[in-house]
Formats: C-alpha cells, structure tokens, sequence
C-alpha cells in the first residue's frame, strides 16, 4: 500500500536535488570552514555561495544580512530576544494568538520577565484586525512579530502592510515574522513589499532541505543583538562551527522553491480546491477553518469535522496509509485543542475533531483520490460510535 503523504506543514520529505549537493560535504569536504589549511576552502565558499543563493530567493537583498541557525525556533528565539536585550528602554510586545509555539511561549515568557504583551486576537476567518494592531501601538513599543502564514488553518497576514504602518508610526520599532510557512507557497521578497521588516525566520524542512537548519534575516542597522556567543561564525552573530552540508541544502531547497512556486500557487492549490470540494460535499456536518480568509495558502486544508475525535480520524488514516495531522506537529503530544482553533471560536463539537491536510509539489491526484475514497467512509463510522452524533438523522446530537 502506497503512503500518502499530507503532512507537509509538518516537515517535508528532502528533495533529491538537495541530498545530491549535500553530500561531498559528508565526505570528501568534510573539514572546518573556519580552518586555515587550503582544504577547508572549499567548506567555506560553500557557505558563502550558499549565502549568497539565499539572499537572491529572498528578493536580492545583501547576503550578509543573513544567518544560518539551527532551525526557524532558534531563528524565532534569536531574533525576539535579541531585539529585546538590544532595546531595554521599551517594555510592550506585539503578537498574535495564532503564533506558532516558537513565538507564541516566547511572548508568554517575556510577559513573566516583566514586559507587557499584546496578543491580538482572530475573528472566526482567523484574521487579525488591522484597526486593533493600530490601537495597541504604544510609543514604548519595542517589537511587532506577526507570521506571514499560520501552520495550521493556512491563512495569511498582512505582514507588508502591518510593518509599513508600525514605521510609519515609529521608525524604532522592530518587526520580525515567522516565515516559515510562507517560503516556497508566497512570494517573499524583503527588498520590495517586506522592506519594513526587520527580522525574518524560517526553517529548511519544510521547504524540503534537512531537519536541522534555519535561517534568520537581519535587517542592516535594526538593533539587535546575538544569542549564541562563544565564537566567531557568521561575523560573530550565532556561535558554533556551521553545518555545512545542511547550509548547503537549505540554499538549493529555497533556489527550488522559488523555481516551484508558480506549481504551488496552480497545480497544488488546485488538488486542494479538489479535496475541499469534495470531501465537504461528501461529509456531513464539516467546515473549513479559515476559508473565507481574504488569502490562504495554496496548500493547506484545515476541516472542522463536528463530533468525533481528531486522534481516532488520524488513527484509522494511518491505518489506510494515510498521513496527516491535526495541527501543529510542535504542540500534537497534547491533548488540548488547538490554541488557533480556540482562538477562531471553532465550535466545541469540532474543535477536537479538526484535521490538516498539507501538500506539497510531490502529491499528485492519486494521492487526492485515495483520501476523497477513505475519509468519508472513517468519519462516518467513527460518528457511530459518538455520543454526540445522532447517526439514525445524520447529525448533531441537539
């Protein structure tokens, strides 16, 4: 039985292209890029190629405002806590109640350090509300971190515009975002649209390069200051002796991403219309998270399936070859709901029955069919089993 693979917001399997320029660096160049000796020449103009082909997916900026991490949760932490150390005189955080966990605990952490946190709140489409950014604008502001995507329902903010306004209202505020589900779906050019934003992070494995490698953008002259200390690397900004071969990967997984992008927005957003449809039609009593959210993106379906359980639908999925999720894979060992779905006000008899189907440019209409044949059939036999379903009228228990 073949596995379908819908769990790309989760990680992504390596693209080959990127496990074939990986691997002279597992072997035959495998010395430290920091050495002295004429063979470790290779490692390092590795690193900086690398650079260099990052900062051209990323709308051409300079290369040396980019640094490697370990993954886009580093890059989420260095880039928060460096612009709070780097800014002590103002006390007041802006965020969403939508964040990934690598941004969301960090707002609750700097709340218990003493700051004051504004976390904004989603309307049922799981938009935030430009007005309510506007208003809580402080003139001790000290950062704005709104993510360009949500890993979950898909819906996209308006990250342009929301930078552009906390400039325009304050040259000395400083605006990250958690890009990471954007890269390879949106557009994402930090010398056009997002030139107010000052620090931008994302990770290579969902993009498919590695586990283990972020990068973090730093905008020329933002003030911010490093996380890591204990060495010279990356001009002295994330310590530690790089990870070459994973460098190098990231560099070709966003140089294909950007080569992809076009089939993301067409071909993939056109297998998820499909499931959308179809499995809507086909399942009684099932919404769509974030549907009527001005943009989503192309990739992602967030359903709402009322009375029964996400575990059991993921199971019985598993069962049939199926792989796919029920949020976000850093907080799934959980059995509290989803904080995106609480904070959409997703009603209670779904909101423990909600499943994200994430795909990406290697999942074709086999994959599509093979989930419209077996989740209808699942969902249906589960809800006999559930107090909360009246399976004689085919709806919610009243």
């Amino acid at each position: 039985m073949k596995t379908v693979y819908v769990d790309n917001n989760a990680t992504t399997a390596i693209a080959p292209e990127v496990l074939e320029v990986m691997q002279p660096y597992f072997t035959r160049d495998y010395f430290n890029p920091s050495s002295m000796y004429d063979a470790a020449r290779s490692p390092a103009e590795a690193i900086r190629s690398a650079r260099e082909t990052v900062a051209r997916c990323l709308g051409g900026i300079d290369p040396d405002q980019l640094l490697f991490t370990g993954s886009a949760t580093e890059s989420n932490n260095a880039a928060i806590f460096g612009a709070v150390q780097a800014n002590p005189a103002r006390r007041h955080v802006i965020t969403t109640a939508v964040e990934h966990p690598s941004v969301l605990e960090i707002g609750k952490e700097l709340e218990r350090r003493g700051l004051d946190v504004t976390f904004l709140p989603v309307d049922g489409h799981g938009e935030i509300s430009i007005d309510a950014f506007v208003k809580a604008l402080r003139s001790d502001t000290l950062l704005v971190s709104v993510m360009m995507a949500n890993n979950e329902t898909g819906v996209c903010y308006p990250v342009a515009e929301l930078a552009r306004i906390a400039k325009q209202t304050d040259q000395e505020i400083v605006v990250h975002t958690d890009a990471t589900q954007a890269i390879g779906k949106l557009p994402v050019n930090l010398s056009s649209d997002l030139k107010d934003v000052d620090l931008l992070a994302f990770s290579g494995h969902k993009i498919h390069a590695p586990k283990g490698v972020g990068v973090l953008f730093v905008r020329r002259g933002c003030r911010w200051r490093p996380f890591i200390l204990g060495g010279h690397q990356e001009k002295g900004r994330r310590a530690g002796t790089e990870n070459v071969p994973y460098i190098v990967g990231i560099a070709k997984a966003c140089e294909l991403a950007v080569q992809n992008l076009a089939d993301e927005q067409t071909r993939v957003r056109g297998l998820r219309d499909r499931l959308e449809h179809e499995l809507t039609a086909r399942i009684p009593a099932v919404e769509v998270n974030g549907r009527d959210a001005k943009i989503r993106l192309p990739n992602t379906l967030n359903l709402a399936i009322h009375g029964i359980e996400g575990e059991a639908i993921l199971f019985e999925l598993s069962r049939h070859g199926i792989c796919a999720s029920s949020g976000s894979a850093c907080t799934s060992g959980s059995l509290d709901p989803s904080h995106v779905l609480k904070a959409m006000n997703v009603p209670f008899s779904a909101i423990h029955g909600s499943l994200r189907i994430s795909l990406s440019r290697y999942n074709d209409d086999t994959d599509a069919e093979r989930i419209i044949e077996v989740l209808p059939t699942i969902v249906a036999n589960l809800r006999r089993l559930s107090p909360y379903w009246d399976d004689a009228n085919n709806c919610l228990q009243i």
